[in-house]
């Protein structure tokens, strides 16, 4: 059964084929995909593939992703949830987008505080990771903030429209500084 979380603002809940237009909208804006390490989408098909990708992960226990909702609102704004989840290791990679109409009203940090709460406390993770460009300082920003740490760069290690990117690697761990 898939957990719905929710926040002061927002629900967090399954990502269905009903949300193939907002995942649509979110990933086939270029703002959104610029720092995403995903080429971005051009038809509602590749939207649907989103849709079915995030199914089959959370299905074979290898990520979690959210659609966050605004409450009294239908349809999602954007997503959120682990990557790279590992039980047996207990650590998963944080990832998250929102469409720009919803930038700087801190809805991705309130969602953000909910997940890493879940991930430590019901996921039992001793350890969140995130991969992030150098050059998103809006991300950067908000890892810091919320408590990351920033461990080091990992050089040329997404390729997107054929270019190579350096990114930071940051983590949060379950219990320390």
């Amino acid at each position: 059964m898939f957990p719905v979380l929710e926040t002061e603002r927002l629900n967090l809940r399954e990502i269905t084929k009903e949300d193939t237009e907002g995942i649509f909208a979110c990933f086939s804006n270029e703002n959104v995909t610029r720092y995403y390490g995903e080429e971005t989408l051009h038809h509602l098909g590749q939207a649907e593939k989103f849709v079915d990708f995030f199914s089959k992960n959370f299905e074979a226990k290898r990520g979690i992703r959210w659609g966050m909702e605004i409450k009294g609102t239908k349809g999602i704004v954007g997503t959120i949830g682990f990557n790279a989840w590992s039980s047996k290791h207990k650590r998963a990679e944080i990832g998250y987008e929102i469409h720009p109409d919803y930038w700087r009203k801190g809805y991705t940090s309130e969602a953000l505080s909910k997940v890493l709460s879940y991930g430590f406390d019901v996921l039992g993770l001793k350890r969140i990771g995130a991969v992030v460009f150098i050059e998103n300082e809006a991300s950067n920003k908000l890892l810091t903030k919320i408590g990351f740490k920033k461990e080091g760069v990992l050089r040329d290690y997404i390729v997107q429209n054929g270019s190579s990117y350096d990114t930071y690697v940051y983590s949060l761990l379950k219990n320390k500084n």
